[in-house]
């Protein structure tokens, strides 16, 4: 080498004098900004959790965040087996989106918890129904979680319904098949979430990092708002509470030495009445009602009758032939039972349902839903027929 450097050298060096990538700011997280997103993921899937309680029945804990930087090759490490993929997409107040990323065997348990099974179904290989459940539950959690984050920025957010893929992290896999962020570096959020004891494992959200800034930079300028708006407060309080300046006694003086010499205007005193005019607070009496009005008004105190004990009350006789032509609904029951949505599934043509009713015992008259009597059935004239064995009283 000869030790010149060549034009397009020259032109980087131009333009970066110092060698400084100028997106590097943009390409990373603060302490305060990763502790930002830690606490905005900390409150949104607190609440998810409690949602997923109330779809599995199970009690679910998710622990304190971790945030970190990641990228496709961290989490190929962290993930063996084949896991599901799910794409939130913000719509309203936020512009991006974020993954989370659960495992194969946690999606099959809250799948079947969620078709009533006790969450031990986990044999079956995952299929679109899987799927299906887990982007039902993950709509109903992030949706509670967005409402929470609108609340934390002050304004409305929503989400797009969540999109459930199952990817295979130890394939090659096609770029067209995963998010644009993910090609670089992103931030990775960690949590372990444990179902009661049938779950204990560690499910990660993925944001990009420009995303991130921008839920930062949110909470910032909503605390900013927020504490302008705190100290205007106080300082108008402040100056309410301020005594009003006294009057300069200037004024006065000049008007006393004006009026020097002259004869002051009798003026009534503060404890006399005026002549003819009550004084105030006193209550005018009926002469002076009277000279105001122009007219006599005479004031005589209320008389009431006095109320016997024994007045008697007539009731009219109660005419039910008035409702004699309202129709109401007779439904006879057989019998009950309970399934669940998996047994349910499950119906074919030949299925036999049991019931909790013995053979050969009474079955339930219901009128708009109310147990009144109990029959037996019978045919007549090649149809069925209730014969009514017992009013219930």
């Amino acid at each position: 080498m000869d030790g010149t450097m060549s034009q397009e050298e020259i032109n980087a060096l131009l333009n970066n004098p110092a060698g400084i990538d100028a997106n590097s700011d943009n390409e990373t997280l603060t302490e305060a900004e990763k502790d930002a997103i830690g606490e905005i993921s900390n409150i949104s899937m607190g609440t998810a959790a409690t949602t997923l309680f109330s779809l599995v029945n199970r009690k679910v804990e998710i622990s304190t965040p971790v945030v970190s930087f990641a990228n496709w090759s961290d989490i190929c490490d962290a993930y063996e087996k084949p896991c599901v993929f799910i794409r939130i997409a913000y719509t309203v107040g936020l512009d991006g989106s974020n993954i989370l990323v659960l495992k194969e065997h946690d999606v099959k348990v809250i799948t079947d918890l969620m078709m009533g099974g006790d969450g031990t179904n986990t044999d079956v290989e995952l299929g679109e129904l899987h799927l299906s459940a887990i982007s039902e539950a993950m709509n109903q959690m992030m949706g509670s979680a967005a409402t929470s984050l609108s609340s934390m920025l002050n304004k409305v957010i929503d989400i797009s319904p969540p999109v459930a893929d199952l990817i295979d992290l130890q394939q090659t896999i096609d770029e067209s098949q995963i998010d644009e962020f993910l090609a670089g570096e992103f931030v990775k959020i960690s949590f372990k979430m444990e179902i009661g004891d049938i779950v204990n494992s560690e499910i990660m959200q993925l944001y990009p990092i420009s995303f991130a800034k921008e839920m930062c930079a949110n909470i910032t300028k909503n605390m900013e708002e927020d504490t302008n708006q705190t100290a205007g407060a106080s300082q108008s309080t402040t100056q309410q509470a301020q005594p009003a300046p006294q009057p300069s006694p200037m004024p006065q003086m000049q008007t006393n030495q004006q009026m020097a010499g002259q004869p002051m205007m009798e003026q009534p005193m503060m404890n006399q009445a005026m002549a003819g005019q009550p004084m105030m607070g006193q209550p005018m009496r009926g002469q002076d009602m009277s000279q105001m009005y122009g007219q006599q008004v005479n004031v005589q105190p209320a008389q009431f009758q006095a109320f016997a004990g024994n007045v008697p009350v007539n009731y009219g006789p109660e005419n039910i032939d008035l409702i004699m032509d309202v129709p109401l609904e007779v439904t006879v029951e057989l019998g009950r039972t309970s399934k669940s949505i998996k047994e349910i599934l499950d119906f074919a043509p030949g299925t036999i349902i049991e019931l909790s009713r013995i053979a050969g015992e009474p079955i339930d008259v219901l009128v708009n839903g109310k147990f009144v009597a109990k029959g037996e059935v019978v045919v007549l004239e090649e149809n069925y027929g209730i014969r009514i064995t017992e009013i219930i009283k």
